[in-house]
């Protein structure tokens, strides 16, 4: 068989913020090859899939990746040696069983992820297909059309992910008012540059944070850069609500000590219910569409409140309290705890259970976001043709630097591909699946 592995091989790559990943070649029978580069995150949950590093202070202060290396070049690839590419589930099912763990703790999460999708790859190459098209029919995704989707592009950015900007992780722009991807996509870069101007015209820095997006320091609250982006919207001749809306990532499990959230903008420490409260008085004001992990990755009892409180009006998004687990998403949904999630493939280390992740959400009418890392991005656009294989509403990546704008130039290939099989998620995002 012409689509049996060959080889497996791995090596040690730099990410976005210089601290390495790694990246892994699938080589088939056939000659057909598979490459995937693996993303992290420097804000992470405590749920996620284990992240193999070294621990050698002594080499890239502990952050190398040679010991999910070797796993792959000496552990996971002889295992994998024959096994046809097109047996996707199987090999995923493989790796996991050969590591052991509830969370990839042996192997490595990174190392299994690689692999994994960079299979996929080879596989796709191998039956000269596109790999969203790929996906569809490996996971027998019973989806008649296309539907791609809108951008979420990270305007201003703080928490963990930029020094002395907001205590709130992000901040962002989400174009749903045109017929086409690349017109999104140019709404949102021209709302993007009209903010650059602004931050410009009122003294305050145009510097970037790890995804790209604006970093400014000196902003007097929590809740000005709100403001900020409605006039860049503005300025920038949209409007918004109709063509523009703003989605949320407050990141609240990064800002929670103590039973509290600490807002070292404004020095307050507000409780759940304190939180829930601004959340409903932004949601009243200003044109929220999305507000991403507003409360603490354990707080399921306030999950609810929120949702309850605010989830007509607003999708409530979780990340860290789901984190792409099929079994935490199952809770989620079975609380009534929010009504769309954030996919990251490197959250649960395999395409298989991603997929999972992916069809449970759509089979209870949830919303998913396929979404980059932040701090840990590669060049790789396998994101993008997941986001398109199983239909999600929006995508979640930061609008500047290469290793983000790739996403969306990949995106828009995909649409010129597809042409006319293929439509917007639009305004009609909760309506999609």
């Amino acid at each position: 068989m012409k689509s049996r592995i060959k080889s497996v091989k791995a090596r040690e790559i730099l990410s976005s913020g210089s601290d390495p990943s790694l990246e892994v070649k699938v080589s088939l029978e056939s000659g057909a090859n598979g490459f995937f580069s693996v993303p992290y995150g420097a804000s992470a949950g405590s749920h996620e899939a284990f992240v193999l590093l070294d621990g050698d202070k002594n080499r890239f202060f502990g952050k190398g990746m040679l010991k999910a290396v070797e796993n792959i070049n000496k552990k996971i690839a002889p295992k994998l040696k024959g096994m046809s590419a097109f047996n996707q589930k199987e090999i995923d099912k493989k790796m996991i069983e050969l590591d052991g763990t509830e969370n990839k703790r042996n192997l490595g999460a990174n190392a299994i992820l690689g692999v994994s999708v960079a299979v996929a790859c080879a596989a796709a190459q191998e039956k000269k297909m596109q790999l969203y098209d790929y996906i569809r029919g490996a996971f027998n995704l019973k989806i008649k059309k296309y539907v791609l989707p809108n951008p979420m592009m990270v305007a201003i950015e703080g928490g963990k992910h930029a020094d002395k900007s907001t205590d709130f992780q992000e901040y962002l722009v989400s174009p749903i008012g045109k017929g086409t991807v690349k017109e999104n996509v140019r709404c949102g870069i021209e709302v993007y540059l009209s903010l650059k101007k602004l931050l410009k015209e009122k003294g305050l820095s145009a510097n970037v944070g790890n995804e790209g997006a604006f970093a400014p320091s000196g902003l007097a609250n929590n809740e000005l850069p709100i403001a900020l982006i409605l006039e860049a919207i503005e300025k920038a001749g949209y409007k918004a609500g109709q063509e523009v809306g703003i989605s949320l990532d407050i990141a609240a499990s990064e800002i929670f000590s103590d039973g509290k959230y600490r807002l070292k903008k404004e020095g307050k420490a507000l409780s759940s219910l304190e939180m829930i409260g601004l959340f409903e008085e932004w949601a009243e004001k200003y044109p929220i569409i999305m507000l991403e992990d507003a409360l603490h990755e354990d707080d399921w009892e306030n999950w609810q409140k929120l949702n309850a409180a605010i989830g007509k009006k607003v999708a409530i998004v979780a990340d860290d309290l789901t984190t792409t687990n099929p079994k935490r998403l199952a809770k989620a949904i079975e609380t009534k705890s929010g009504s769309a999630t954030i996919i990251k493939l490197n959250q649960i280390g395999t395409l298989s259970e991603t997929l999972e992740t992916c069809l449970l959400a759509r089979k209870n009418g949830w919303i998913t976001i396929i979404s980059h890392r932040g701090g840990g991005e590669t060049n790789d656009t396998a994101m993008v043709d997941l986001a398109v294989a199983v239909n999600s509403a929006f995508i979640k990546v930061g609008p500047s630097r290469g290793e983000r704008v790739c996403k969306y130039n990949r995106l828009m290939e995909i649409e010129e591909t597809l042409g006319k099989k293929a439509e917007t998620a639009g305004k009609e995002f909760r309506k999609i699946n």
